[in-house]
């Protein structure tokens, strides 16, 4: 009898562990887009650092990460239980926040030049510890707001299922992307020094000399890549946030999108969103940073 209550433990937990594996499948797979968004954001973050403290700065932010997420599994599960009509709200003001952010980086590049923190070269940069420090709460901030969305749409994925099922799949999600996303970060910026090592080991093969040459070549330019691309993404992120919260606005951008698709190319249908999305969040930025602008120089006046 107690060997038969066993074997039916073990079976409702093996149940239970397939669901729970089905179900993170599906969020994955729901939040790879957003994936490549906060890989794309994360490794443009530490351009700037100097090479030797690339992977500390690394390993800073995805502890940082973690506490994120250690925070957002529990609030997230909270708020869908009591206060289900918060998430939609935060999550909008968290968007447009990444759409300032992105902004702001904007009117520097036009209106202020490459400055200190944005060049490769740090040796305008005084105090290193205070710039590293700076560099890994800014990734951390952002990184709350694109773990924020990946937790919710991982949460809408197991809306109906019961708390266990829940809190599981989120901690499943939550510890693969970060280890995911800042894995490939730490490869990504020590792709020279691979390079590097591959051209100094004695008796280099044609093979590894080529491999090692490419690498050098494309790191750097990859790193340029991705602080463009890791701006785009916070558009694209921060206003497709904005429009799905804002429903008369996404439904509009979705009807557009469709209409253009069939005067043209059907595929773009499934990439004009996304654009559309990206020029509003580049619209609301702009505006978020012209409204501080405003502010500073009114405030004197009015103190």
């Amino acid at each position: 009898m107690a060997g038969a209550s066993l074997l039916s433990l073990l079976d409702d937990i093996a149940t239970l562990l397939d669901d729970i594996a089905l179900m993170s499948k599906t969020a994955a797979k729901k939040t790879a887009g957003v994936l490549g968004d906060d890989l794309a954001l994360n490794a443009q973050q530490v351009t700037g650092v100097s090479a030797d403290r690339e992977l500390p700065v690394v390993w800073a932010v995805a502890k940082g990460s973690f506490v994120n997420k250690l925070i957002l599994v529990p609030a997230a599960l909270l708020i869908s239980a009591f206060l289900p009509f918060l998430i939609t709200p935060l999550l909008m003001l968290g968007g447009l926040f990444l759409c300032f952010e992105g902004a702001e980086k904007v009117f520097e590049k036009l209106f202020q030049g490459e400055q200190p923190h944005d060049s490769e070269a740090n040796a305008l940069i005084t105090d290193r510890v205070s710039y590293e420090k700076d560099k890994i709460k800014g990734a951390i901030r952002t990184d709350f707001i694109l773990s924020a969305e990946i937790i919710v749409i991982s949460l809408g994925t197991v809306a109906m299922q019961n708390l266990t099922m829940q809190l599981s799949v989120l901690s499943i999600i939550a510890v693969a992307m970060t280890i995911g996303v800042y894995g490939l970060v730490a490869l990504i910026v020590k792709l020279d020094d691979i390079g590097l090592y591959l051209l100094s080991t004695p008796n280099v093969s044609g093979l590894k000399k080529a491999l090692g040459s490419s690498l050098l070549i494309i790191a750097p330019n990859l790193m340029k890549v991705l602080a463009v691309v890791g701006t785009v993404a916070m558009f694209m992120v921060g206003g497709g946030i904005l429009v799905h919260g804002w429903h008369t606005l996404s439904l509009w951008i979705n009807s557009i999108s469709a209409d253009i698709a069939t005067l043209s190319f059907s595929w773009l249908e499934y990439i004009l969103p996304s654009i559309m999305s990206a020029i509003f969040g580049l619209i609301a930025g702009s505006v978020v940073v012209l409204l501080g602008f405003i502010l500073a120089k009114i405030k004197p006046k009015l103190v």
